[in-house]
């Protein structure tokens, strides 16, 4: 008994001071994941993503709205989300320390428009994603012109409504040529 006495004198402290003194984290250390809400464009790549479904896209149509929603208390902190945002709109941070009083305080939500459809007027796409892709058409596709305003008009209809208008054009095409 004696000996190991002696032994736990010689090694010291085997634990550290936390929570009395703040931990060193290490390097590449995942903690809670940190959202911008200004960074993102509500693509729910983060969502698809996300292994324990902690990240939800909540779509409120007669709001015209779509919700960005994550419970930390379902997160596993692997990072997926972090990996796959084409906008860096969320990074892992260092907190790691969530322990509420109520499980409503470990959710965190924000909330983004919808762009309604120009032909039907139903919601279909997040505004910020829509001009995402005209910023895309404008500056990098190099067209120009009436393309490039026939291409800007086409980016506000609906799937649904583009169908239908390919098919009308696609039987106006057929009509012209059968009638040859």
């Amino acid at each position: 008994m004696l000996k190991t006495l002696i032994n736990a004198l010689k090694t010291g402290n085997a634990t550290t001071q936390y929570p009395a003194v703040p931990m060193d984290l290490p390097y590449g250390f995942r903690g809670k994941p940190e959202h911008d809400e200004k960074q993102c464009i509500a693509c729910a790549a983060c969502a698809s993503a996300c292994p324990p479904n902690a990240i939800q896209m909540t779509v409120d149509e007669s709001a015209g709205t779509i919700a960005w929603n994550i419970n930390y208390g379902r997160c596993i902190f692997c990072g997926r989300c972090e990996e796959v945002c084409p906008f860096d709109a969320i990074k892992l941070g260092n907190e790691f320390e969530l322990a509420v009083m109520a499980a409503e305080d470990l959710e965190e939500s924000s909330t983004y428009l919808l762009e309604h459809c120009v032909a039907c007027g139903k919601p279909f796409a997040p505004r910020k994603q829509v001009a995402y892709a005209e910023g895309l058409l404008k500056n990098i596709s190099g067209i120009a012109g009436e393309e490039l305003d026939a291409s800007l008009a086409k980016l506000r209809v609906c799937p649904t409504c583009k169908r239908t208008m390919d098919a009308k054009a696609a039987q106006a095409v057929s009509r012209i040529e059968g009638g040859r």
